[in-house]
């Protein structure tokens, strides 16, 4: 019985799954038509937090869990219209850091959209809202399986 039993931990202690993810606020705000994104941020507002954050890769179809959070704010050069983005991204795997726009925050003039912005990227990932959490998931059919065969 002791046997089974230990049997029975091991196995459930493998079919723990650790998911990494990170929550983030995400939202727009062109010259200010969307006042909930702009700064000052109150995040009082509901539908702007979404945990886990998804985001797309380089080269990939489809989303995947995000390692940072973004705030993108600007000004676009050719109208002076201000832009304020916040969101999600994840590292693509490229060699260069300057490829990336989660490896380094910065400021000053940067291409976005097919136009030149003067403004901040700025990245984050120590608490949500700003970082990850881990949240254990267990494969629940196969430990339902497992069980079952352990009661019988």
């Amino acid at each position: 019985m002791e046997e089974k039993s230990f049997l029975l931990g091991v196995i459930l202690a493998i079919s723990c799954v650790q998911v990494l993810s990170i929550g983030c606020f995400k939202c727009v705000s062109v010259n200010g038509d969307n006042p909930s994104c702009d700064d000052p941020f109150h995040n009082n507002v509901s539908g702007l937090y979404e945990a886990p954050c998804l985001g797309g890769r380089k080269g990939r179809d489809g989303l995947y869990p995000a390692s940072n959070c973004l705030k993108i704010t600007g000004t676009y050069d050719d109208t002076g219209d201000s832009i304020m983005i916040r969101g999600c991204a994840l590292d693509s795997g490229t060699l260069t850091t300057d490829t990336e726009i989660i490896r380094m925050s910065h400021c000053g003039s940067f291409f976005f959209n097919d136009r030149y912005v003067n403004g901040c990227v700025q990245n984050c990932n120590e608490i949500d809202g700003c970082n990850n959490s881990n949240n254990i998931k267990s494969n629940i059919i196969f430990v339902s399986i497992v069980l079952a065969s352990f009661i019988t």
